[in-house]
């Protein structure tokens, strides 16, 4: 396989770990709606394309990394679409947080055209992305998670093959409805230990340390003690995910109370015009349930 890359999508994830391939010595094919969200990697080399069916045309392997379903269905099932381009051999790997139903249908389709897919949605934020400590959880073949691990080792830290396509994205609703739960602990936390006086600093500090010990608490936390809301991961994008695990989980008949309550506060926030926030926003939520600014 050669060293030509494609990456569409260059959010807030996706043009760190964009950048982080084009550093590794690969050549880089680069597709946005947003052209602008382009140029620094422009200015480090990387070819810019009209659409996601040049991107395709030009790269060996290409990645995705969009907002919504229909973005992931526009990129590469719509008109001049990465299915337009895709040729026996080439490899393409969505790494949104979607459907995984939608991922099965754009891997039957491009397997109609000799190509392969893999879905790999990611666990980490704009700072795992930055850093290249992102979790990567993959649906392939064997093949192809071997033939994509090369460049899945630049972007993240643990990576795991978790079976055939369909199985990173219902992984990842795992993902995200434990990180529903922790992000209404915390937040709760927080407007709790304000209330009570305490140093929230150091509440943070010595909690973290213990059995309430996670990610959220030592990454959104902080931001949050700054008030810092910009996002690492957008509330409006938090909501899709939580729609998709609640859509999933109706079909299987299970009932997952807290993320449904989940997603109703978080609903409420972007209600309030702060969809485009960092999800450590939701303490927002909390103080207006109480009538009152705690932070």
């Amino acid at each position: 396989m050669g060293k030509k890359i494609g990456f569409i999508g260059l959010g807030v994830m996706g043009v760190s770990m964009a950048s982080r391939i084009i550093d590794s010595g690969y050549e880089l094919y680069i597709y946005n709606r947003t052209r602008s969200k382009g140029d620094s990697l422009v200015a480090k080399g990387a070819h810019w394309c009209d659409t996601p069916r040049s991107v395709a045309e030009n790269a060996d392997i290409t990645f995705t990394i969009v907002g919504f379903p229909k973005d992931v269905q526009e990129v590469y099932l719509g008109s001049n679409g990465i299915i337009e381009g895709a040729e026996s051999g080439k490899i393409f790997c969505d790494m949104t947080t979607t459907k995984p139903s939608l991922d099965i249908e754009i891997a039957e389709e491009l397997r109609k055209k000799g190509a392969e897919m893999a879905d790999a949605p990611v666990s980490g934020g704009d700072t795992g992305a930055r850093n290249g400590t992102l979790s990567i959880m993959v649906g392939a073949s064997e093949k192809v998670f071997e033939a994509l691990l090369p460049l899945f080792q630049i972007m993240g830290k643990n990576i795991t093959h978790m079976g055939e396509v369909g199985a990173g994205q219902n992984t990842k609703m795992a993902n995200q409805i434990v990180i529903a739960g922790t992000m209404c602990g915390v937040s709760e936390a927080l407007v709790y230990g304000a209330k009570a006086g305490l140093n929230l600093e150091k509440m943070v500090a010595t909690i973290s340390k213990g059995a309430a010990g996670c990610w959220t608490l030592d990454n959104l936390a902080p931001r949050v003690l700054r008030k810092d809301y910009e996002p690492g991961f957008m509330v409006e994008h938090f909501i899709k995910d939580m729609g998709i695990a609640l859509e999933e989980a109706e079909r299987m008949e299970l009932p997952l109370p807290s993320l449904a309550l989940t997603k109703q506060l978080y609903m409420a926030i972007k209600a309030e015009g702060m969809g485009k926030k960092g999800t450590q926003v939701l303490v927002k939520a909390l103080e207006a349930m109480a009538g009152k600014e705690i932070l």
